[in-house]
């Protein structure tokens, strides 16, 4: 690989990092994804939660905490201390906000810092958390090498994330279906390739595709009062976004998830002692 082509690489991924993180600080992204950003919910998270066998005392790594309802929540359910890592600074910003709102700043803490270049040290984790958002980051493998290298020996990956058989529509590429998680959605075995081939060894594999359907069936609703709201300029669309492209991606997604092109798996895996 030449220089000028290591360039054009770093340059397209910090694009497509900089485009997620705006897109998922807006207004609109809140609206229609409500508090949680990924299928499932805050119940799926405390599910997860329960699958990495949290308790007090423990310390966990949420990479893209988004706007940190998870790592809110896994705090209060489980009593666990839980640094989140965001690359958006509005959404550390905001997180931080409801932390304080919620009285658990004792416990959670936030932090702007790149899935790939996570700024902690080496095993200091007895868990690390990645919802929806491991198909969105440019270079899985190094990414998936970071969890490895923060995590306690004997700690755990508890990942969930969008998953897809066979090749991507083209009605689902481009930046704007990368940003909704869809466009570089793996196969279950990547997933798992990415995580044993970094050193982890997968404990369980898990399917909610049901959780994925009502999910977009929701967005597909909300996009019509979000449209509502933005001819009365009520609501305001990030630079990146065309709202015509949203609708016509939210309905092919509609139609692939019905034919079993997607799916959500959540993975658990383990650092060897």
């Amino acid at each position: 690989m030449d220089a000028q082509h290591e360039i054009q690489v770093e340059s397209d991924a910090v694009e497509i990092k900089t485009c997620c993180a705006t897109a998922y600080q807006s207004d609109i992204a809140r609206l229609l994804l409500g508090d949680s950003f990924h299928p499932g919910g805050l119940k799926l998270t405390e599910h997860l939660g329960t699958l990495l066998h949290l308790g007090p005392q423990q310390r966990v790594l949420d990479v893209a905490a988004g706007q940190g309802r998870s790592a809110i929540a896994l705090a209060q359910r489980f009593g666990c201390q839980v640094l989140g890592i965001e690359y958006g600074t509005e959404a550390v910003k905001k997180a931080t906000e409801t932390a304080t709102e919620v009285g658990v700043t004792h416990l959670v803490t936030f932090q702007q810092g790149d899935a790939e270049r996570l700024p902690v040290s080496d095993g200091t984790f007895d868990a690390v958390i990645c919802e929806c958002a491991f198909c969105t980051f440019p270079d899985k493998a190094t990414a998936a090498s970071e969890f490895l290298r923060v995590l306690k020996p004997g700690g755990q990956v508890g990942l969930s994330d969008l998953t897809r058989t066979g090749d991507v529509p083209a009605a689902l590429q481009g930046l704007l279906a990368w940003i909704a998680c869809i466009a570089d959605a793996q196969p279950v075995s990547s997933y798992t390739r990415y995580l044993t081939e970094a050193g982890l060894t997968v404990d369980l594999i898990e399917g909610h595709d049901e959780a994925l359907r009502e999910m977009v069936q929701q967005i597909r609703g909300k996009l019509l009062v979000a449209e509502l709201l933005i001819g009365l300029k009520k609501l305001d669309l990030p630079g990146s976004l065309d709202f015509e492209q949203a609708k016509a991606l939210a309905k092919a997604a509609a139609t692939a998830i019905q034919m079993s092109k997607f799916g959500y798996v959540v993975i658990i895996a383990s650092k060897m002692n």
